[in-house]
Formats: structure tokens, sequence, C-alpha cells
């Protein structure tokens, strides 16, 4: 209360309780209420997407695989797996458990976003190559283009057996961006 001019101004007292209050407050949830779709991202407009891609967790190349991705109108419409050596990373011995996670991050993105797609990108001078492998195939493109194409087509193998629905695309991206189509 105030006691200066005797009012009372609570929560529900004064201006909120006044016609003009009101017009206030419900122009104001309307406005909300309109712009929500748009605050939205699109996939949840959408209500899923439709790919999933797994990539080599090499810093150098995550804002060209972004890049790549924007550019073939998949910004915002793909789940990303990330594993040092992409396809290696999925399949080596030397970490198992990268392989079972993998398989299960496949398996929930199919149960939640229903993708359809799976895009393995490898790249060029990669580092789990080096470690797992001990091949330092940077001076050599054929020869590395030789090695991923192995891991990348027994990693498709193995996904057209678990999942004989998906699609799988194999690529492979230089480290300045360019991205190579993998024999299929």
């Amino acid at each position: 209360m105030d006691h200066s001019t005797g009012h009372h101004h609570g929560c529900c007292q004064g201006e909120h309780s006044s016609r003009r209050g009101f017009l206030k407050l419900a122009t104001l949830g309307a406005g909300v209420t309109l712009m929500a779709p748009m605050m939205m991202s699109r996939p949840a407009q959408a209500g899923g997407v439709d790919t999933l891609l797994l990539t080599c967790m090499d810093y150098r190349l995550m804002a060209r695989v972004a890049e790549y991705m924007e550019g073939r109108s998949l910004k915002e419409k793909y789940d990303h797996i990330v594993l040092a050596g992409a396809s290696l990373g999925a399949l080596n011995d030397k970490k198992p458990a990268w392989g079972e996670a993998f398989w299960d991050e496949v398996e929930i993105a199919r149960d939640l976003h229903h993708v359809k797609r799976l895009i393995v990108m490898d790249h060029r001078d990669c580092g789990a190559y080096k470690a797992f492998l001990n091949l330092d195939l940077a001076g050599d493109p054929r020869r590395e283009s030789d090695v991923h194409g192995q891991y990348l087509t027994k990693l498709r193998t193995i996904a057209k057996q678990r999942h004989p629905d998906l699609e799988v695309e194999l690529l492979i991206m230089d480290l300045d961006g360019k991205v190579e189509t993998m024999a299929a």
C-alpha cells in the first residue's frame, strides 16, 4: 500500500487490472506466440532429419565440413558423429568401444530422426592413420586414397549388413575443403 495516496498496488491491482494493462499483456502474449515459429530452428519445425554424417575430429576441417554440408543444402538437416579417423575410428581394433558407440549412434539416429542416409567423410593427412596404423600417407595421395577407400568400403559393407535400407555415401576431403566421392 502506498501510504501517501492510500492506493494499494498489488499484483492484481493498479494498471494490470485496467483495460489498458490487459491490452498490453494480451498484445505481448500474442507477439510471443506469433514469433515462436520464427525462433525455432528448421529441424524443430520439420520434425527431423534424414542424414547422419560421420567425420574425423580434426579441428582443421570442422568449418569446411559445415560449409560442404551447407553447400548441399543440408545445413541444420543432419546429425553429426565425430570420431578420430572417421571410418577408421569406427573400425579400429585399438579402440573397439568407439565402433560400439558409433553403431549405437546410428541406431538412435534411425530411431529418433529416421535417418535414411549415412555420409562417411574421411580426410587427407589424417593423424588417426598415423596413430592407429603407423602410416603417414600424406606424401602419397594414390596410396592414401587406397587405404582410406579400404576402410570406407568396409564400413559401408557393415552398415548395409546391419541396415540394408540405409543409403551410404563415401567421401574424402582435402585439407583445402575439396571433397571427392570414393568409388562405389
